[in-house]
C-alpha cells in the first residue's frame, strides 16, 4: 500500500513513513492511493469479531509494512477492557426507534479521540523502538486530542509530546486533564489565540523542512492519517452492532470541527461499508455547514470564531476537509492545489457552488449537515436526560439535533458520542440544575498543580521552545 499527497507531490511511501511524518513536504495531507474494497462476503465474516481482531483485519489492509503478528499484537494491547471499559469497546444502545448512540468515550480521558490515540502511542513505540529513533509530536487541540495524545504518550520511549491549545478556550476539566500531567516528556503551551492559531502554527513548522527534520517532528492531530485510520474500525463495529444483515444500510451523524471523524466515515464509505448518509453536525462555527448547503468553504477569522458550550468544535478552518475535497474533485492534485493554496490562500474562501462536482458531496458521497445554537444543545441534553434516563455533552448533543433533522424511515441513525459530559461540567448544570457524575480518579483534578507555559500566537516561538527543550 503506498500513499499520496493531496497536493501532488511526486513521492510514493510506505505507512510506516507516513505515521511518522504527519504533513507530505508539499503541505498535502497522505491518502493511499486507493481505498480497498470490502464485499458482503468479507463483512459476513467480520461481523462477528471481537473489536481489537476487527481493528488488525482492517488496519491490515492499509499496513504492508509492519509484520502481521506485530500489528495483531499492538491492536489486542490497545483495546482492551480494562482500558475502554467494556468488552464490545464501542457499546451501541438504541435511543429511540431508528436512532442510536456509539458509545466512544470509555477510553483514559474519557473522549473518543482515545479510540485513535491508544493506537497511535503504540504504533510509535513500536516504530521507533524499531528504527532506534525518537520523535518529538507537536500537536494542536480544541480540548480532547491534547488530553488523549498525552495521556497515550505519556512515559513511552523516545517520545515527547509538545500541544499547543488556546489559552482560555476549553473547560477548567479539559484544561485539568492536560495542565496537570508532570511527565518531563509532556510540554503544554498555551497559545494566545484561537484553536485555529495553534494549527496554523503546527501547520507552519511542520512545513519548515530543515526544522522539521532537525528536531524529527510529528503529529498526532488528524492530519496524521494513522489516526484518522484508526477511526475507520469504529464505524464498521457501530455498523454491525445496529444492523442484523449486510443488506441493510446505515447512516452516521458526527459532530464535527476538523473534519477528521467524519473523514473516517467517508473513508469506510469509499471501502464499501453500506452507509448512507454522513451527517456533519456543527455548532455556531459553522464552516463545515455553510459548503454542504451552499458550495462555498469560507475560512472564519479569528474574530468571527465564536467562542460556544460545544468548544471542541470551535474550528473555523478544518484540517481534513482536505481529504475529502481530493476526492470530491476526482483526485486532482492541480484543482485540490487551486482551491487550497490558490483561492483559500488568497481570499480565505473558495467557491464550488457551479462545480457539477459540488452536487456529488450529497449524491455520490453521501453527505449532510446541520447546525445547532446554545439554546439546541441545552434543549437537546434536557429532553434526552428526561425521555431517555442518558447524560450527553453538548457536542453530542449538536450531533442529536442535526441526526433527527436527517432520518430516513427504516435506516437505522448512528450518532457518534464524542466526550462524557463531566468534561463540559457547567453546560450540564447549565441545563439540568446537577453536577455530572464525575469518575473517582478525576475526582479533584481541577486543584491539582498545572505544567503549562504561555506563548504568543508565533510559530518561531513555539520553534524557539521546541529547540529549547530538545537540546
Amino acid at each position: 500500500m503506498n500513499y499520496l499527497s493531496t497536493r501532488g507531490h511526486a513521492d510514493r511511501k510506505r505507512f510506516c513513513e507516513i505515521l511518522l511524518e504527519g504533513l507530505a513536504p508539499d503541505g498535502g495531507l497522505y491518502l493511499p492511493e486507493t481505498y480497498p474494497q470490502v464485499d458482503t462476503a468479507t463483512l459476513a465474516k467480520w461481523r462477528t469479531l471481537p473489536y481489537a481482531e476487527l481493528a488488525f483485519e482492517i488496519l491490515s489492509l492499509y499496513i504492508d509494512d509492519i509484520p502481521a503478528a506485530d500489528l495483531k499484537a499492538i491492536c489486542a494491547k490497545t483495546y482492551t477492557a480494562e482500558v475502554f471499559g467494556t468488552d464490545e469497546i464501542v457499546p451501541l444502545r438504541e435511543l429511540e426507534d431508528g436512532v442510536y448512540l456509539e458509545a466512544l468515550s470509555n477510553g483514559p480521558t474519557l473522549a473518543f479521540k482515545d479510540m485513535a490515540m491508544q493506537l497511535l502511542g503504540n504504533l510509535f513505540e513500536y516504530e521507533l523502538a524499531r528504527r532506534g529513533a525518537e520523535l518529538n509530536i507537536l500537536g494542536a487541540t480544541s480540548g480532547d486530542t491534547g488530553s488523549a495524545a498525552e495521556y497515550a504518550m505519556r512515559g513511552k520511549k523516545g517520545v515527547r509530546v509538545f500541544m499547543t491549545s488556546p489559552d482560555g478556550r476549553m473547560s477548567p476539566f479539559q484544561q485539568a486533564q492536560m495542565f496537570s500531567l508532570q511527565d518531563a516528556n509532556i510540554h503544554n503551551i498555551a497559545i494566545t489565540g484561537v484553536f485555529d492559531d495553534c494549527q496554523d502554527i503546527v501547520k507552519a513548522v511542520s512545513n519548515d523542512l530543515a526544522f522539521k527534520r532537525k528536531y524529527r517532528i510529528g503529529t498526532v492531530n488528524s492530519i496524521n492519517w494513522a489516526r484518522l485510520l484508526a477511526q475507520v474500525v469504529y464505524y464498521f463495529a457501530g455498523y454491525f452492532q445496529a444492523t442484523a444483515s449486510n443488506d441493510k444500510p446505515v447512516s452516521f451523524t458526527v459532530p464535527s470541527g476538523n473534519f477528521g471523524n467524519v473523514c473516517a466515515g467517508h473513508v469506510a464509505r469509499m471501502m464499501g461499508l453500506p452507509i448512507q448518509t454522513l451527517v456533519v453536525a456543527t455548532n455556531e462555527n459553522d464552516v463545515l455547514d455553510e459548503f454542504f448547503r451552499t458550495g462555498v468553504y469560507r475560512v472564519r477569522a479569528a474574530v468571527d470564531t465564536h467562542e460556544t458550550s460545544s468548544p471542541s468544535m470551535d474550528i473555523s478552518k478544518a484540517s481534513n476537509f482536505e481529504r475529502f475535497v481530493f476526492d470530491l474533485v476526482g483526485r486532482d492534485p492541480a484543482k485540490l492545489r487551486q482551491l487550497f493554496v490558490d483561492d483559500l490562500g488568497l481570499t480565505g474562501c473558495f467557491d464550488l457552488s457551479a462545480d457539477p462536482a459540488f452536487k456529488q458531496a450529497a449524491e455520490r458521497f453521501g453527505f449532510r449537515s446541520g447546525r445547532s445554537t446554545h439554546d439546541d444543545r441545552l434543549a437537546m441534553i434536557r429532553d434526552t436526560e428526561k425521555r431517555f434516563a442518558t447524560l450527553i455533552d453538548p457536542h453530542t448533543a449538536d450531533g442529536l439535533k442535526a441526526a433527527r433533522e436527517q432520518l430516513t424511515p427504516g435506516v437505522p441513525m448512528v450518532v457518534l458520542e464524542t466526550a462524557l459530559p463531566i468534561k463540559f461540567a457547567a453546560t450540564v448544570v447549565e441545563a439540568l440544575g446537577e453536577e455530572p457524575a464525575r469518575p473517582k480518579k478525576f475526582e479533584g483534578i481541577e486543584a491539582l498543580p498545572k505544567r503549562v507555559v504561555q506563548l504568543p500566537a508565533d510559530a518561531e516561538a513555539v520553534k524557539a521552545y521546541i529547540a529549547q527543550h530538545c537540546d
